[in-house]
């Protein structure tokens, strides 16, 4: 204990910017891609007030997102303490207090829903909702086993409607099947990583965890999975009722099943506790992302 006080001591100490940078999690925000799906389906992305309006809806979301992660980590603070990764994590390693935490979150959240009136008094909304969710699962839900994985999914799922009521375009119903059943896959894949990373400590980190059995976690995750896959079929096959490139759509199906079953394999070898770090690493579930995008663009921008 000596030793590790000491080596902790020695540490140089972490750059202001660089510290409240990592606190803001960059590397997160891939996530907010998600912004220009619906607006990408609907065919409007090539319309310049329409990817304005999902960059600003984009942008919103960072700073949303960022603020949510400040706070979060505030109130974590002792629980991240524990973890062997996210005490490395600034305001766990001392680098930002808890006050200046919360200061930062804040500012950061009032900037997010500010930058969504640019676009719409939707979007705004959404955002909104994001935040009140976020910090209803911060706050609490957290440690209610399932409840913690549905709020989770539910973020993504807003970020994907944010899209929508940013360029306000239509949202197919099996389109946001999709979106919810895919980010419960990579939610509980998360879970499942972080039960099995933690061990008999896992509860000490995560409340949460204690109420959950691998088998339980790889049941949602073949749920989820198998849930996502058969809805983006039913969804490819509707659009391509109605497009003339319609063996397109049909072709962005294999791309698609492909990347949700190379991540299953990845989540069955143990990864998934950053799922951001295992896609963007991953030069396979790359290859079939890219591959998807481009078939789809095709499908959707081509005539």
């Amino acid at each position: 204990m000596e030793l590790q006080s000491d080596l902790a001591i020695a540490r140089p100490p972490m750059n202001a910017g660089r510290a409240y940078l990592r606190l803001a999690r960059p590397k997160q925000w891939s996530k907010n891609v998600l912004v220009f799906a619906a607006p990408g389906a609907a065919g409007v992305l090539d319309h310049g007030d329409a990817l304005a309006k999902s960059l600003v809806a984009f942008v919103a979301f960072c700073a949303a997102a960022a603020g949510t992660y400040a706070w979060n980590d505030s109130l974590d603070v002792e629980a991240d303490r524990r973890h062997p990764v996210k005490c490395n994590r600034p305001v766990a390693s001392g680098a930002i207090s808890v006050r200046a935490a919360q200061i930062f979150g804040s500012v950061l959240i009032a900037a997010a829903i500010g930058v969504s009136f640019a676009a719409s008094w939707r979007l705004a909304l959404v955002v909104a909702g994001y935040l009140v969710i976020t910090f209803t699962y911060s706050g609490w839900l957290k440690h209610e086993p399932v409840l913690d994985l549905a709020l989770v999914a539910a973020g993504f799922v807003l970020r994907a409607v944010a899209g929508g009521a940013a360029v306000d375009v239509p949202i197919s119903t099996w389109f946001l099947i999709v979106a919810a059943s895919g980010s419960l896959f990579m939610v509980t894949g998360k879970r499942s990583a972080e039960k099995a990373e933690l061990g008999s400590a896992a509860a000490g980190h995560r409340r949460a965890l204690a109420g959950y059995s691998a088998s339980f976690l790889l049941y949602v995750r073949a749920v989820s999975s198998s849930v996502a896959i058969l809805a983006y079929c039913l969804w490819a096959f509707e659009k391509s009722q109605h497009a003339g490139n319609a063996a397109w759509f049909q072709l962005s199906i294999i791309p698609f099943v492909l990347g949700v079953l190379r991540y299953a394999l990845l989540l069955d070898h143990g990864g998934g506790g950053a799922p951001e770090e295992l896609v963007l690493s991953d030069r396979f579930i790359l290859a079939f992302g890219a591959l998807w995008a481009v078939v789809f663009a095709i499908a959707v921008y081509v005539s």
